[in-house]
């Protein structure tokens, strides 16, 4: 099945009243509602992402059918329940309730997986809780919240350490991990090597850090770095930088592109980093390093 919804799309199947939602706030592959629902008898269609539902107000007994069976509790403040993705299930309750809903995206959950287990995380199910008291849940979902009302400088970043920790705290108690069988020794192959080489290089002007280039190949990035060392003889990093000053050395001989669009396009922070390494690397600041060849 591939039609899943959307956490955007859920209040065509449980309708509430919106109380506070992150939507514009840019976080990435996690995002917050909180509803207020009357009492309802409702089936979720099986979602994109995970869902963790806080208890913020009001009482009320639960049923839920998941995975063909039903389970019952009381749910009130303080308490949790989760929704792992790909499934639907059941729900009626009776009473009014506040919740808060975190909404977790696979992808994510699949990469913190694979760095903690070192190994390519294929599948993370969450196991069927209808009710738990745990107070790092409930903390973290308050912070979610007085985030997303407050929206403080820096709150995309914040979120995303949050919901990293959150994702480890879930998957030490709560989850199960399925993962690809992966070799642990040895080096990169040709191909790989090669694949890895020519991604850099027409990529040296973004961004690149380890986990880009360990995803190109389908590894974690503790596996990775391991490979990588032994195939090319420095860590990705010191590689980037040599690939990096390497093309700024090029760039200065033949171009009369000026120094601070050749540190741009060779994916420097800037002219004065660029202008750093060159000088530790050359002997001579790139201006000096030009005249040489003017």
């Amino acid at each position: 099945m591939t039609d899943f919804i959307s956490w955007q799309d859920l209040p065509k199947w449980v309708p509430g009243k919106t109380l506070l939602a992150s939507d514009d706030l840019g976080w990435k592959n996690v995002g917050l509602r909180s509803y207020h629902y009357a009492g309802q008898d409702v089936i979720v269609p099986a979602m994109k992402d995970f869902m963790l539902v806080g208890y913020r107000a009001g009482v009320t007994p639960m049923q839920r059918r998941f995975d063909g069976r039903w389970t019952k509790e009381t749910l009130s403040p303080g308490a949790a329940s989760f929704l792992t993705r790909a499934q639907s299930a059941h729900w009626t309750w009776d009473e009014p309730v506040d919740v808060i809903h975190i909404y977790i995206s696979s992808a994510l959950m699949n990469e913190v997986a694979s760095e903690m287990f070192d190994s390519v995380v294929s599948n993370v199910a969450l196991e069927d809780v209808l009710r738990t008291t745990d107070p790092f849940i409930t903390n973290v979902m308050n912070a979610f919240a007085q985030e997303a009302q407050e929206a403080g400088l820096g709150g995309p970043l914040y979120v995303e350490s949050m919901t990293r920790a959150l994702i480890v705290h879930l998957l030490r108690r709560y989850a199960m991990v399925r993962t690809r069988v992966e070799c642990t020794a040895g080096e990169l192959s040709p191909v790989q090597k090669r694949t890895v080489a020519e991604f850099v290089e027409t990529n040296l002007s973004e961004t690149l850090d380890l986990s880009a280039m360990a995803q190109e190949l389908g590894m974690t990035p503790c596996l990775f770095a391991r490979h990588f060392k032994a195939a090319f003889g420095t860590p990705p990093y010191a590689y980037v930088i040599a690939r990096r000053l390497e093309r700024a050395r090029r760039l200065l001989s033949k171009s009369d592109l000026a120094i601070k669009a050749i540190s741009a396009d060779c994916g420097f922070s800037d002219q004065a980093h660029m202008t750093r390494l060159f000088h530790r690397a050359h002997g001579a600041p790139p201006a000096e390093f030009r005249k040489g060849f003017q």
